[in-house]
């Protein structure tokens, strides 16, 4: 079946869609498409945003790989490096400290009518998207090379099959996620 589905890419886009709207639903739900959240996580005063996103590593991670196991799916993981984090960890942090959105939770606060992330976050994120596709050619062989750690997994680097990677880390996972919630965060 999943081979099936694998060579139907028209259908590939639609359950892509369908997760997307999934995905965008239960952002706004949760609250973290509003500025006034999303600008409380940055000034440590409102972990909402914290939680959803732990929420769903844990998820996730458990998830990605049962499925993995059941021979359901397949990792595919891109290659890295540190210079890619770093230019890509400066653009996002200055889109977010600037706006107030990263890009999912943009997304979800235009659909709910947010005209700030309308106006400042679709174009700041073409704008922004257009200015790297421009800058790109010279980037590519440089700095975002540098470094270079390869298409790896942690449990890979770790030599180590992954539950034993996975299950304690969604142990520390769920209890910052208590302990975060018992001390009203």
């Amino acid at each position: 079946m999943m081979k099936t589905l694998h060579a139907k890419k028209g259908v590939q886009l639609i359950i892509g869609l369908i997760f997307g709207i999934i995905f965008g639903f239960l952002l706004q739900k949760g609250g973290v498409t509003r500025y006034d959240v999303i600008i409380g996580q940055l000034l440590l005063t409102d972990f909402t945003v914290l939680k959803v996103m732990l929420s769903a590593v844990v998820t996730g991670m458990a998830g990605v790989y049962a499925l993995k196991g059941l021979g359901l799916a397949q990792l595919h993981p891109k290659p890295g490096s540190f210079g890619s984090s770093v230019v890509g960890g400066l653009i996002f942090g200055l889109g977010f400290g600037i706006l107030g959105y990263c890009p999912g939770t943009v997304v979800g606060a235009v659909g709910q009518g947010s005209l700030d992330a309308l106006f400042g976050g679709v174009v700041g994120v073409i704008t922004g998207a257009g200015l790297f596709a421009a800058v790109y050619p010279k980037l590519e062989k440089g700095i975002l090379k540098k470094g270079d750690f390869g298409a790896i997994t942690v449990p890979q680097l770790l030599h180590v099959n992954p539950w034993l990677v996975i299950v304690p880390l969604c142990a520390v996972i769920i209890g910052l996620l208590a302990w975060l919630e018992s001390a009203g965060l």
